[in-house]
């Protein structure tokens, strides 16, 4: 006897946007997660909110010449798709772009979603034109943050409660899928012990009980692997990114344990792209955390010097906010776990964003006022400055000489030569009255003034480092911050997974980075962000418009 139509693993944004399209298809879903009500939303809820759209109308107002056809050619250029699994995540790419070109942003829009009206320009690659990088700038930041996408879904998915489509199972941990005649039927597993932490901390895993329930669908929207340590050095690709760091620290919750990767694996989903993975290189230890190993982005803005952990500069196009996945791998292969940005007060002002709802109270609160105090008052952001005081890999000095000896108490098993960095800070503040520099940061930099929402908000005025007018000089400690799966478990265009042998399993579904945001990895080796929230909003529309769901 089937308790539902549909059972969806993971209550986060991917597995809220099937819901909430099944219940408009008058389909009785049943929710399934291991966390608390409190975490309803998942990590959707800890991000800036950002989503990739193309040819939209914040663009035409900052006067950004954007199309359908340049950003597949973006797309494509950045996953770099090489292997003969790569056709549905091909197929995939090319739905998704379709999507953020036309019906992305009217179909939000009705449902209540707005946008800063600046978009902001990331992953700008820094290498040739068909190679990896965003063209135009596409990354819209939604009003409201994180929790601004989530309350639009979490509302229709409520409202589908209130009429007895939609019920909840909190804290019921999945550990098997069950089978019958060859289908999937249902799911079993442990229900959790209560548990009132609060969102994103680890929360026990005593069991106080069993249950087992049926449906002719099983939907699987857990998400990825960003917060087991042991996963992502079980994946990471050292063939191309040389060996996992020893000591990495977590974007992601304690539960992105990726533990349904293998349990749908154990059912007959095929896992293809497991070592594509997008993890980032400005990481800072966050000095109020609530996760472990709790680490915070910095988005940073072009002009901050980024040297390698013995103190060399790194080459373009490992700049700022350029290439993530070029600047991982120059540093894994220079040996080291961590890498130092250094800039002044001017810089950190205009430039230093950091990622996440929580750390942006002013646009998740909707607030313009906030924004406008926030954002153009004198100083850098409230969170930013609270990082440079009390957070641990930040050091702040009046003098070069002062900054360094900082620098070495920080990491004294990797000294640094005074000698060496100022030469190397000269030789590049010699360049700023040049406007014919040479220097491939100056030319990235005056390239992003040329653009209007970066001129205004996000690059400051060209200086010298190491005049004392722009200080005091600030040095940050960088490490590898673990965050998404790109890879994953492999569907077909009704998101449906597939098996070893590529033939359907049928009554099995999956949406969201646990399907690498759709076919098992539609970003290919890279990701041009913006790309994480939107897939997991297409794929799980996807998933809960899906023909094939009985």
């Amino acid at each position: 006897m089937s308790d539902a139509d549909v059972i969806i693993v993971g209550a986060g944004l991917a597995g809220l946007a099937a819901a909430a399209e099944l219940g408009d298809r008058g389909k009785r879903v049943i929710l399934v997660d291991q966390e608390g009500e409190q975490s309803l939303g998942g990590q959707a809820f800890w991000s800036l909110g950002g989503l990739f759209m193309v040819d939209s109308p914040e663009q035409r107002r900052m006067r950004i010449r954007d199309s359908r056809d340049l950003a597949l050619a973006d797309w494509m250029g950045s996953a770099q798709f090489d292997r003969p699994e790569d056709y549905w995540p091909r197929r995939w790419a090319e739905s998704f772009i379709d999507f953020a070109a036309g019906e992305m942003r009217p179909w939000l829009h009705e449902m209540g979603l707005r946008w800063f009206p600046i978009v902001g320009w990331a992953e700008r690659g820094g290498s040739f034109a068909p190679g990896h990088g965003n063209s135009v700038p596409r990354f819209h930041i939604t009003w409201g943050t994180g929790p601004g996408v989530l309350e639009h879904f979490i509302r229709r998915v409520r409202a589908h409660a209130d009429r007895g489509l939609v019920s909840f199972r909190f804290r019921h941990r999945v550990s098997g899928i069950t089978m019958r005649n060859g289908a999937a039927d249902g799911v079993s597993g442990e229900i959790l012990a209560p548990d009132a932490v609060l969102r994103g901390a680890t929360s026990n895993r005593d069991v106080a009980g069993d249950f087992e329930l049926h449906a002719a669908s099983v939907m699987v929207t857990s998400g990825g692997i960003g917060g087991n340590f042991d996963l992502v050095r079980k994946s990471w690709p050292r063939e191309r990114l040389g060996e996992p760091p020893a000591q990495m620290i977590a974007g992601v919750p304690a539960h992105v344990d990726g533990r349904m990767v293998a349990i749908t694996q154990a059912a007959g989903g095929r896992v293809i792209n497991g070592d594509r993975m997008w993890h980032y290189t400005e990481g800072v230890r966050n000095w109020d955390p609530i996760w472990p190993a709790h680490g915070i982005r910095i988005l940073p803005g072009p002009s901050s010097m980024w040297f390698d952990a013995t103190g060399e500069r790194l080459p373009a196009p490992c700049m700022p906010g350029f290439d993530t996945l070029s600047t991982l791998k120059e540093i894994r292969k220079r040996g080291h776990e961590h890498s130092w940005f250094i800039l002044t007060q001017a810089i950190i002002e205009k430039e230093f964003a950091l990622s996440g709802s929580e750390q942006n109270p002013d646009l998740t609160s909707k607030r313009w006022r906030e924004v406008l105090k926030s954002r153009l008052g004198k100083g850098a952001t409230a969170a930013v400055e609270a990082f440079k005081s009390k957070g641990e890999d930040f050091v702040v000095a009046d003098d070069l000489a002062t900054l360094v000896a900082g620098m070495n108490r920080l990491a004294p098993e990797v000294p640094l030569d005074l000698g060496r960095i100022r030469m190397q800070v000269e030789a590049r503040d010699s360049q700023i009255a040049n406007r014919f520099a040479k220097d491939a940061q100056i030319t990235a930099i005056n390239g992003a003034r040329a653009y209007l929402g970066d001129r205004l908000i996000r690059t400051a005025r060209p200086h010298r480092i190491l005049d004392p007018k722009n200080g005091p000089l600030i040095a940050v400690k960088l490490h590898i911050l673990t965050r998404k799966t790109l890879g994953g478990l492999e569907t077909n265009l009704d998101s449906q997974l597939l098996g070893s042998d590529g033939g359907i399993v049928p009554g099995l579904f999956a949406a969201g980075e646990v399907a690498g945001f759709g076919g098992g990895g539609y970003h290919g080796y890279n990701a041009l962000e913006g790309s994480f929230l939107g897939g997991c909003i297409f794929s799980g529309r996807n998933a809960g418009r899906s023909k094939a769901v009985a």
